[in-house]
C-alpha cells in the first residue's frame, strides 16, 4: 500500500482539527479566528498525545499562500477610489493611531527589555486593529448601519494601506539593520513608483481586458483569471524586491475598480476562507503554551497598552477630525484589538530572521485577549461616552461642539490650491510611469533589440520606440492644466500671477527634457551638446504634433473611463443620491439597507400593514427588486424574497428596527418549524382492489387532484402501462396507481383511507 505524503496528511489533520475546533467556536459564539489558532496549538508539536502535523515547513508554504488570499481578498475590499472618499475623517484617525500605536509599541518592547529590532517590530503589530473581528462583530451585534460604524470601516480602510506600507518599510529596516534617512526615503519613492505604476497601467489595460472577453466568463473561468492576474502580480512584485503579499494586495486593489469587483470577491472568497484558515492555524503551531505562561506578565503588560492605547489614540485622532464626542469614544472602543496584521508582521520578522521566536507567540497572545474582549469593549462605550459627557467641563463641551461643526463646514479652495493639487497629481503619476516604462526598456527591450540588430542602427531603433512609447506621457505632464478653468483665472485675475504660472509651465518642460535625456544618454555615447539638443527637438515636436494631443486625450479618457466604470454602474443601482444622504448625516439621520429574507413575516405583507414608521419611528425610502427601484413606496406596496430596503432613520431608530425583524423572523420560523416538517413531497403507488369508491370513476371525478391536492403521474395495467393519463381516464380494478403529493395525503390515499 502506498504512503500517502506527509503534505497531504498533515493537511488533513490540520482542516478535520480546524473544522472541530471552530464549529465549537461558533456554538460558543466567539470568532472563527479564534478556534483557527486554538486547533494549530492543538495540531502543533505542543501536544504530543494526538496526532499532529509531522511536517511543520511543509505547511509553511500553504500558510505563505494563505496570506497571499488574504491580501488579495482585502484589496478587492479596498479600492483607491474608496480610500479617497473616506475623507480627512479616517485618514487623521488611522494617522493618529498608527504614529501612536507604533511610538507605544517601540517604547514598551525597548522597556521590556527585548532590543530595537525587536521592538520596532512590535510596534508595528501593536498598530493594526482587525479588520475581520470588527465587521464580525459589527454583524453579530447589529450595528452596521450606525454612524460610528462607518468611521471605523474608513479608518480600518487606511490602516489597512498603511500595514502593506509597513511591511515594506520593516523589510528594507531588517535587511539594512539600521535606519539611513535617505536609504529609507529612496526605499520609500521607490514603493510610491511601483505602486503608482501597477496602478495606472493596471486600470488602463486590466478593465478593458475584462470587457472585452466578458462574454467567455463565466463563474469558473474568471476564478482562474483573477487568481492567474493576482499571482503574476505577485510574481512582478518579487522581481522587484518587494513582498508577494504586497504584489497581491496591488491586484485586488486593481481589480476592485472594474466591475467584475464583486462577482471577483464572491468567487475568492471560498478560496480566501480555506488558505485563510490554514494560515491562522499554522499561527497556533507556533505558540508553545509553556513560553505563555513563562512571559504572561509581558502578555498581560501589551494586552493593557493595546486596549487603552488604540482607545486614546482612536478617539483623539477622529475628535481632532472633527467628528462629535461620541462618535469618537464608539469609534475608539471598537478599534481596541490587534489581528490579522499583527500575525503577518509576525511572520515576516520571523522569516527575515530579524525578531527573536518568543515575540510571535506573545503577539499572537495579546491579538487572541483583545479579540475576546472586542464586544464587551464595544457595549462599554456608550457608558464610557456618558462617564465623560458628565465629567468634562461645560466650556469643554461647547468648544467640542463649535470643532466639529466648524470642520465640518464645506470651504471654497482657492483657484491656486486648486491647480498646484491638480498638478501635482498629475505630473507625479505620469513620471512615475514614465521613470518605470524607461527602466524596463532599457533593462530589458533595448539589450534584446541591440542584440538582434547591432550597432548603431540598433540603438538610434531602441531610443525611437521608447521616445514613440512615452511622447504622450511627457505630453501630458507639459500641457495638462495649461487651458484649465483655474489657470485661466488666474492669468486673466492678475499680472503677477503670470510669471509663476510660465514658471511651472517651464519646470514641467525641463523635467521632459530630463526623462528624454535618461534614454539618450542610455544608448547613445554622444556629447552632451548633442544629447540636450536631441532631447529638445524631441520635446518641442511632442508639443505641437497635433497626432499625439489627440492620441493623449484618448488615452485619458479610456483610463477615466475604467477607473469610473464601477462607480458609474453601482449609481445606476444606488437607492439614494449620494447629496441626499449627506443632507441625513447633517441631521443625525442616515441611510441603511435590509433584506427581505425568505420566510419572513414580512413577507407579502403590505407597508400599511406593517406599519414600521410608528413601531419603530423608521421610514422606507426605497425598495430595490431586481433591477427595479421602488422609490417612496405606497402603503398598498407588499414586500417580496430578496427585497431591499433601504430605510432612513437615527443610529437607535435603526437599532431597534433591526431587532425588531431579526425577532420576528426567529419567532416565526420556530412556531413554524414543525409545519415545514409536514409538507414533504412523496410519491407512492397502491393497488385499486374489489370494492374500492375508485372503480368506474375517472381522474377527474376521484378528486384526487381537487381533494386530496395529489397528481397521478402513471397507471400499469397488465402488461401496459399508461404514464401521465388524461383526466377522462377510468380506474379499474388491479390498476397500479402512481401518485405524486404531500407525504400525509399520498399515505392515505395509498391505504384507502377517506380523505
Amino acid at each position: 500500500m502506498s504512503q500517502i505524503p506527509s503534505l497531504i496528511s498533515d493537511l488533513a489533520v490540520i482542516l478535520i482539527s480546524a473544522g472541530l475546533v471552530t464549529l465549537l467556536f461558533k456554538w460558543l459564539k466567539q470568532p472563527v479566528v479564534l478556534g483557527y489558532i486554538v486547533a494549530g496549538i492543538l495540531a502543533g508539536p505542543a501536544f504530543t498525545q494526538i496526532p499532529t502535523v509531522s511536517d511543520v515547513e511543509s505547511i509553511h508554504i500553504w500558510a505563505d499562500i494563505g496570506i497571499i488570499f488574504l491580501l488579495f481578498a482585502l484589496g478587492l475590499d479596498f479600492s483607491i477610489k474608496k480610500l479617497m472618499k473616506v475623507g480627512g475623517t479616517a485618514t487623521t484617525g488611522a494617522i493618529t493611531i498608527v504614529i501612536g500605536m507604533m511610538t507605544l509599541g517601540y517604547i514598551s518592547g525597548l522597556l521590556l527589555g527585548w532590543g530595537h529590532m525587536n521592538s520596532l517590530f512590535l510596534g508595528g503589530m501593536l498598530s493594526m486593529s482587525s479588520t475581520t473581528i470588527i465587521f464580525k462583530a459589527f454583524d453579530d451585534m447589529g450595528l452596521r448601519n450606525q454612524r460610528f460604524a462607518g468611521v471605523v470601516f474608513g479608518v480600518l480602510i487606511v490602516e489597512d494601506l498603511f500595514a502593506v506600507l509597513l511591511m515594506v518599510l520593516l523589510s528594507t529596516l531588517a535587511i539594512s539593520k539600521h535606519v539611513e534617512g535617505f536609504e529609507l526615503l529612496s526605499s520609500v519613492i521607490k514603493l510610491g513608483i511601483f505602486l503608482l505604476f501597477c496602478f495606472v497601467v493596471g486600470i488602463y489595460l486590466i478593465p478593458s481586458f475584462l470587457k472585452k472577453v466578458r462574454s467567455y466568463l463565466n463563474e469558473e473561468t474568471l476564478l482562474i483569471v483573477s487568481i492567474g492576474l493576482c499571482l503574476g502580480m505577485v510574481i512582478i512584485a518579487t522581481k522587484a524586491g518587494f513582498s508577494a503579499a504586497l504584489g497581491a494586495f496591488v491586484m485586488g486593489s486593481i481589480l476592485a475598480e472594474t466591475v467584475e469587483a464583486e462577482r471577483i470577491e464572491n468567487l475568492i472568497k471560498p478560496v480566501k476562507n480555506l488558505f485563510g484558515a490554514i494560515f491562522f492555524v499554522s499561527v497556533g503551531m507556533l505558540i508553545d503554551p509553556h513560553l505563555l505562561w513563562q512571559y504572561k506578565i509581558p502578555i498581560l503588560i501589551l494586552t493593557l497598552v493595546v486596549m487603552i492605547g488604540q482607545i486614546s489614540f482612536a478617539s483623539f485622532g477622529i475628535l481632532l477630525s472633527g467628528q462629535p464626542l461620541k462618535i469618537a469614544i464608539q469609534s475608539g472602543f471598537s478599534l481596541a484589538q490587534i489581528g490579522e496584521f499583527a500575525f503577518i508582521i509576525a511572520a515576516l520578522g520571523l522569516s527575515l530572521r530579524v525578531t527573536d521566536h518568543f515575540l510571535y507567540p506573545i503577539v499572537v497572545a495579546v491579538s487572541v485577549i483583545t479579540t475576546f474582549f472586542t464586544p464587551y469593549m464595544i457595549k462599554l462605550s456608550e457608558p464610557a461616552y456618558k462617564i465623560v459627557d458628565r465629567i468634562i467641563p461645560d466650556t469643554w463641551k461647547r468648544f467640542l461642539e463649535r470643532y466639529s461643526s466648524g470642520s465640518n463646514t464645506i470651504r471654497q479652495k482657492s483657484a491656486w490650491n486648486k491647480l498646484l493639487k491638480a498638478l501635482m497629481r498629475i505630473v507625479g503619476t505620469y513620471t512615475a510611469v514614465t521613470l518605470v516604462l524607461i527602466f524596463i526598456w532599457l533593462e530589458f527591450v533595448a539589450p534584446f533589440i541591440m542584440k538582434e540588430i547591432s550597432g548603431i542602427r540598433g540603438a538610434i531603433l531602441a531610443l525611437i520606440l521608447i521616445l514613440a512609447l512615452i511622447s504622450p506621457m511627457l505630453r501630458a505632464i507639459m500641457m495638462k492644466k495649461n487651458h484649465s478653468e483655474e489657470f485661466l483665472q488666474l492669468w486673466n485675475d492678475n499680472k503677477y500671477n503670470r510669471g509663476p504660472l510660465v514658471s511651472l509651465i517651464v519646470l514641467r518642460i525641463v523635467l521632459c527634457i530630463g526623462l528624454v535625456m535618461l534614454p539618450v544618454v542610455k544608448l547613445l555615447n554622444l556629447t552632451l551638446g548633442i544629447m540636450l539638443s536631441i532631447a529638445s527637438i524631441v520635446i518641442a515636436m511632442t508639443i505641437f504634433s497635433k497626432k499625439l494631443k489627440r492620441q493623449s486625450i484618448l488615452m485619458e479618457r479610456h483610463f477615466f473611463s475604467n477607473l469610473v466604470a464601477r462607480e458609474i454602474e453601482e449609481e445606476k443601482r444606488a437607492p439614494i443620491n449620494q447629496r441626499f444622504a449627506n443632507h441625513l448625516l447633517e441631521r443625525d439621520l442616515h441611510l441603511a439597507e435590509f433584506e427581505v429574507r425568505p420566510n419572513s413575516p414580512s413577507m407579502g405583507k403590505t407597508l400599511i400593514e406593517l406599519n414600521f414608521r410608528q413601531k419603530c419611528n423608521v421610514n422606507i425610502v426605497t425598495i430595490i427588486r431586481g433591477n427595479k427601484r421602488i422609490n417612496i413606496p405606497g402603503g398598498k406596496e407588499r414586500l417580496y424574497p430578496y427585497d431591499k430596503l433601504i430605510v432612513v432613520g437615527s443610529d437607535d431608530d435603526l437599532e431597534h428596527f433591526h431587532k425588531y425583524i431579526e425577532e420576528r423572523y426567529r419567532l416565526s420560523n420556530s412556531a413554524n418549524f414543525a409545519d415545514d416538517t409536514q409538507e414533504e413531497i412523496s410519491i407512492e403507488q397502491f393497488i385499486i382492489i374489489s370494492g374500492s369508491r375508485l372503480i368506474g370513476r375517472s381522474i377527474v371525478e376521484s378528486g384526487i387532484r381537487d381533494n386530496a391536492a395529489c397528481l397521478v403521474i402513471g397507471i400499469e395495467r397488465g402488461n401496459t402501462s399508461i404514464k401521465n393519463p388524461p383526466p377522462d381516464t377510468i380506474f379499474r380494478e388491479g390498476d397500479i396507481v402512481w401518485i405524486v403529493g404531500e407525504r400525509e395525503k399520498v399515505l392515505r390515499l395509498s391505504e384507502g383511507r377517506k380523505l
